[in-house]
């Protein structure tokens, strides 16, 4: 237990002392501006660069892993979206947001942190597989939250596209790729300066999440969030986990890696797609609110099963 507390303190301390410091300076959230820029643009594309490109390129191309993967989440997003429309009778762009709240989780500013910090070198690269194909096709979805959207197909065919295309942490992997599978030297000033962004990608991240959950108050508890909250920290790496272990086959790392990033809360960007199409706005910011709250006990709860050697890594012989 003490392991699993020295593993979460440095963690959730971050987020904590991020809250803490927004609560006391009271400074407006623009002020996060040039922080968030830093975090996006360069700390986390050269976290995920470098966890790429110095893997062996056979162990990228696990396209079983990523498969799987998204499947089980995007059975999450389905069973939750079914439940809006059919049982609470919700638009079906409020309910593509309702099941983003349980489906996407905050992969990319707290999963590369966790992840390395509890399982070691070896999560680098499914965490680096999971973040850049989950977020695209996250965004290729997002646009279905928009109902009333007056571009035409093919426009918004082309914004999707630039969005995933130009996104920094995909153009930050698939160079990685590029580097892994062709073998490229890099000269050590590069190789130094991409370890010092990658070492400040967690921490500032860590931060950045603890001021904006301050600056963001609970106005509204939305109704759903008594089916969400257990379907993205309890539902969702559960089917994660028992998909992997159906298919078989993978590292053990692969699938502790996988079912801790899928037990993470709410990613912050819900409430930015819902904002972008003005779809359920209050609501995904109290979800990501709550589910980070809750968040601080059941990912304790999941390191312990994982570091404990209580998660099985096979459920079908």
């Amino acid at each position: 237990m003490a392991e699993i507390v020295s593993l979460l303190l440095p963690f959730f301390g971050l987020i904590l002392i991020g809250y803490i410091a927004a609560k006391a300076t009271k400074q407006p959230a623009e002020a996060l501006g040039w922080l968030n820029t830093f975090i996006i643009y360069a700390a986390l594309p050269a976290l995920f660069f470098k966890l790429v490109s110095r893997t062996p390129i056979e162990e990228l191309t696990r396209v079983d892993f990523i498969a799987t993967d998204i499947a089980a989440t995007y059975a999450v997003f389905i069973l939750l979206f079914a439940i809006g429309r059919l049982l609470r009778g919700n638009s079906l762009a409020d309910c593509t947001i309702q099941s983003f709240a349980g489906a996407y989780g905050n992969i990319g500013y707290l999963g590369p942190g966790l992840a390395l910090l509890a399982l070691g070198e070896g999560a680098a690269v499914p965490v680096a597989l999971i973040i850049c194909f989950e977020n695209a096709l996250h965004f290729v979805v997002a646009p279905a939250a928009a109902g009333d959207d007056k571009r035409s197909a093919s426009r918004l065919i082309a914004d999707v596209v630039r969005k995933v295309g130009l996104h920094p942490f995909i153009l930050s992997t698939t160079l990685g790729f590029a580097v892994a599978a062709l073998h490229l030297d890099q000269p050590l000033a590069f190789q130094r300066l991409v370890d010092y962004l990658a070492q400040a990608a967690a921490p500032c991240a860590l931060f950045a999440m603890g001021v904006t959950l301050a600056l963001r108050p609970l106005k509204r508890i939305p109704a759903e969030i008594s089916y969400i909250v257990p379907a993205k920290l309890i539902l969702h790496p559960i089917a994660v986990f028992v998909a992997l272990t159906a298919i078989g086959g993978f590292e053990p790392v692969w699938i502790q890696a996988a079912v801790l990033l899928a037990s993470l809360p709410t990613a912050t960007n819900v409430f930015v797609i819902g904002q972008q199409y003005g779809v359920w706005q209050e609501r995904a910011s109290a979800t990501i609110l709550i589910t980070t709250v809750f968040s601080v006990v059941t990912v304790s709860l999941w390191l312990i099963v994982i570091r404990s050697g209580l998660l099985p890594l096979q459920l079908f012989p």
